[in-house]
């Protein structure tokens, strides 16, 4: 640490430096006069493969920078464990998930004003969406020009993306030209907080802008061991790191952004949580808060692959020394393949038309399986076509709600984490849904001329009781982890409208664990804006104590 703080005294502490952590490290020290402490438990993100954006189909599978958890067996998923990775290193998960740039629909947040936190509606939020971006595209009244992290539409031309969005509208989906604009509903191209060829992580933008400051210390490899409470008050954190254990004092808040699984661990750890629960793992309880890790909600997803009868967007780049080529083109020139995602086409559209906004998704990959594994110059891949391309379904709106929870009292040990996937009977019918969408999708005109023969599931005809059983057999996570610290004022909530954890003072959640359902997106964005309104709540509280 440079020296910020006087004696491990700050004025905030932010606990976590992934997404969330970056933003409210940036605004927070905004102000000399508040003395910020970032911690982070992973390294920081100088890697340079962290910035080229065709890492992300790679950088998660990595072991140093990563989490790496898993599910405990999943009952509606036949037993099986699922791998959740999450960025352990600045910037969090922004440092390496797909980069797709979406907000979600207006109902989501105007969901949340309804269950009793009015400054959460659309019109409440949009203001901070558009604070957080600066968007590339045409201007309009619901995007941002001069926020940290650019947005960029890529619309890389390639004739497997035009029948994706043909066969969409064909399919009888509307085009929507901007999915974070007026409306959500429709078939088109994604936005991605990608810019000049690089990934715009919040550590790249938010937290870069901020690294000269003198108020701003940040202490990566030092993981939070537990909240210090004085009576109510939270006055500390109790971190480790390579050289033992240190209390580090907040004179004014501590922010928990350690995501939907390391802030309620957090909390946990420093018995903050449900009195049984914590007895059980033998963890004296200091504030009984029953709601601390329940409410789990995540993004399931399937995937359907089809064989293509013309050269998909990778195969070719697959290649051992072209892979490399691409690699070395994005990193000197920021240009090619090597410098977009390839999965910048998608759709939103509803289950059920009685719905009021989508709750399913689609990314669409103009790429198959043996595009994305590396091979030997001159070695071909046997069967009918060696090129192929990918569409992935996830639903929006679970009902089934799981838990993450203590396994024992070590804050090293890992956590027990239960999503309990398609246990709710609703949300088996979305996802069945999805299936016969994507069954649909591919049966255009627009598709026929360039798919062959689908590979995944078996291309023959599916009973309704045959998809439920693919669907527990192969569905996965698209890795969006929410709601475990719960935004509300009902029993089971964790924290109030202004983030404040219910009953203590001087303690805030700010990220996806604060979210009372799940938006309608890939939860990046709505987890930048989440941080960049707690910033904004946090100073006006010190202004009305002053």
């Amino acid at each position: 640490m440079s020296g910020a703080g006087s004696a491990d005294h700050y004025d905030y502490i932010v606990a976590g430096g992934g997404t969330a952590g970056c933003v409210l490290a940036n605004r927070l020290s905004a102000d000399p006069r508040h003395k910020v402490l970032l911690v982070e438990a992973g390294p920081r993100d100088r890697n340079p493969l962290y910035a080229i954006p065709i890492m992300g189909m790679h950088l998660w599978r990595w072991k140093y920078n990563n989490w790496s958890f898993q599910t405990e067996p999943e009952p509606g998923l036949e037993g099986r464990r699922i791998g959740w990775p999450r960025g352990r290193v600045l910037g969090g998960s922004s440092s390496m998930n797909g980069m797709i740039y979406t907000r979600g629909a207006a109902e989501d947040y105007d969901r949340w004003a309804q269950a009793g936190m009015p400054s959460w509606s659309y019109d409440k939020v949009l203001p901070y969406f558009k604070k957080l971006e600066s968007y590339e595209g045409e201007p309009s009244e619901y995007r941002g020009t001069e926020g940290p992290i650019r947005v960029s539409r890529l619309d890389q031309p390639h004739p497997l993306f035009d029948a994706f969005v043909q066969a969409g509208q064909q399919a009888g989906l509307p085009y929507n030209p901007d999915f974070n604009g007026k409306a959500l509903e429709g078939v088109g191209r994604y936005d991605t907080n990608i810019a000049g060829g690089q990934r715009q992580s919040t550590a790249r933008t938010y937290l870069q802008a901020a690294s000269g400051r003198a108020n701003l210390d940040v202490l990566t490899g030092a993981s939070i061991e537990r909240i210090v409470l004085d009576g109510t008050r939270a006055t500390g954190v109790v971190v480790r790191t390579k050289g033992g254990r240190r209390t580090v004092r907040a004179a004014r808040e501590i922010v928990l952004a350690a995501g939907a699984i390391g802030s309620p661990m957090a909390l946990l750890h420093s018995g903050i949580g449900d009195s049984e629960e914590l007895a059980q793992a033998g963890i004296q309880t200091r504030h009984a808060l029953k709601g601390v890790g329940r409410n789990l909600q995540d993004h399931l997803n399937i995937t359907h692959f089809y064989s293509s009868a013309i050269p998909d967007m990778f195969y070719e780049d697959a290649r051992f020394d072209r892979a490399l080529g691409m690699l070395a083109q994005a990193f000197l020139t920021r240009s090619g393949k090597g410098a977009m995602v390839p999965h910048n086409a998608g759709a939103f559209l509803k289950s059920d038309p009685r719905l009021a906004s989508p709750d399913l998704q689609i990314h669409f990959l103009p790429a198959g399986v043996n595009s994305r594994q590396v091979r030997l110059p001159f070695q071909r891949v046997l069967g009918d076509s060696p090129y192929g391309i990918a569409a992935h379904i996830c639903h929006l709106h679970p009902e089934s709600r799981g838990t993450v929870s203590l396994r024992s009292s070590d804050p090293a040990d890992r956590p027990r984490i239960q999503a309990n996937y398609l246990t709710a009977a609703a949300d088996k019918i979305a996802m069945r849904a999805g299936f016969r969408f994507l069954e649909k999708l591919f049966a255009q005109p627009a598709f026929q001329e360039v798919t062959g023969q689908r590979l995944a599931p078996p291309d023959r005809p599916f009973t309704d009781d045959e998809v439920d059983s693919w669907l527990r057999e192969n569905a996965s996570t698209v890795y969006h982890p929410v709601g475990t610290c719960k935004m509300g004022t009902d029993a089971m909530a964790v924290v109030d409208e202004r983030l404040r954890v219910h009953g203590l003072t001087g303690l805030r959640v700010a990220d996806a664990a604060i979210m009372p359902t799940l938006v309608s997106a890939n939860t990046h964005a709505p987890t930048v804006m989440i941080a960049e309104k707690a910033a904004d709540m946090m100073i006006e509280d010190r202004a009305d104590q002053a």
